[in-house]
């Protein structure tokens, strides 16, 4: 019992020096299951009496542990789906308001303020200075948004009727902390931006142009 009872003390001393979410709630999960054992090795031994509070703290942790390390896959899982495919953007619509512009209506202009980043979800949208033009799906204004300076590196106008989501910049920096596929999405976007203007082929998620 006393070997069990040093086996469970060394899983808690080294989740401590785990560094990533996985390992430690692995670990913890591993402590727990000792834990338990320890405290119903009391029931043989007369002592249980006195483990019985270790067994209530550990069988109270062992379900919260396994939840949290589920979550955590899920996420984990989620955005490696978002780095291997192309996935839609339909989960940022929640977050975001509906904006409907005319053909030749200009979104906004080289210089101005980013405050908003942009999808697109029908018509068609010319990016004025890299004779682009966007189409449903293409997400855009990200490059601003993130910039140092916060201000549009380019123009956008509509060259067609046009249905389009917007969301603000201070929400785009909630999100992008707060939900790993967008989160995922930016950063693609911004490198695939850079290696672009180097010279690198990159497949992006989506179109993305410096707006």
């Amino acid at each position: 019992m006393e070997l069990v009872a040093w086996v469970a003390a060394a899983l808690v001393f080294s989740s401590f020096f785990m560094k990533t979410i996985v390992p430690l709630r692995t670990v913890a999960i591993a402590s727990n299951l000792v834990f338990i054992g320890y405290a119903l090795m009391g029931l043989y031994y007369g002592i249980f009496s006195k483990v019985f509070p270790i067994l209530v703290l550990h069988v109270s942790l062992l379900p919260l542990n396994f939840l949290r390390l589920r979550e955590v896959n899920a996420t984990i899982q989620s955005v490696r789906e978002v780095v291997d495919h192309h996935h839609s953007l339909d989960f940022l619509i929640p977050y975001m308001t509906r904006v409907s512009a005319s053909s030749g209506q200009v979104l906004f202009h080289k210089g101005d303020e980013a405050n908003h980043i942009y999808l697109l979800r029908q018509g068609a949208v010319s990016i004025v200075e890299y004779g682009k033009t966007l189409v449903d799906g293409d997400m855009f204004g990200e490059v601003g948004v993130f910039s140092e300076h916060r201000r549009r590196t380019s123009t956008a106008v509509c060259a067609e009727d046009c249905v389009l989501f917007s969301i603000t910049g201070d929400k785009v920096v909630e999100l992008f902390y707060q939900e790993p596929r967008f989160g995922i999405f930016i950063v693609r976007a911004l490198s695939g931006y850079l290696s672009s203007n180097a010279g690198i082929q990159e497949p992006l998620p989506t179109q993305t142009v410096a707006a």
